[in-house]
């Protein structure tokens, strides 16, 4: 399986892997990097932004290297609820009959770092800068920082890359018409 990730980014290339090992152990899986525009700003700011940068990230891999078998665009953003800010990703996936997105668990960021990201700065940088550390979204990013990494960028990516391809485990589900109810 010939596997093309929308980024260069370590942490989300090794969560691809990581995933595509378990989902599928007896498959040869030539996993690339490629560095694709996301079309939205730096620091997405709403969860609308974030999940178009994946699916941008994805479609642009796709018509870099046409002949994969799989694209996976990840986006990482923030979006304001109520008081808090929270950050999470967006894992957009293509293949032959496959485009599903799913989204990550959110982690609400520290009235400090938030701050900072409102007022501009993107949040590797502010985690980076407020954490007194060097590039950690290319390592366990603020996730990792903020839960003492138990866990990180790498492991919430892989799980949610997981739940974005559960139309491949389990394709008799997906492909199952909706049906009505009535009350």
């Amino acid at each position: 399986m010939n596997v093309i990730v929308a980024s260069l980014n370590p942490a989300k290339i090794e969560a691809a892997r990581q995933a595509l090992a378990l989902l599928f152990p007896d498959q040869d899986i030539e996993l690339n990097g490629l560095a694709v525009p996301s079309g939205v700003a730096d620091q997405p700011l709403s969860d609308e932004e974030t999940l178009r940068g994946a699916r941008n990230r994805a479609l642009a891999a796709r018509r870099h290297r046409p002949g994969a078998d799989l694209w996976i665009g990840m986006e990482g953003g923030v979006d304001r609820v109520g008081e808090r800010l929270l950050t999470f990703a967006w894992l957009q996936v293509l293949g032959p009959g496959l485009d599903n997105a799913a989204r990550s668990a959110s982690l609400t960021l520290p009235p400090f770092v938030a701050s900072a990201v409102s007022q501009g700065e993107e949040l590797g940088q502010a985690m980076d800068r407020l954490f007194n550390l060097t590039n950690c979204k290319q390592q366990g990013g603020a996730i990792g920082v903020l839960t003492r990494n138990l866990l990180d960028r790498r492991s919430i990516y892989r799980d949610t890359l997981i739940l974005a391809l559960a139309p491949l485990l389990s394709p008799l589900s997906y492909a199952q018409p909706a049906t009505q109810t009535s009350s």
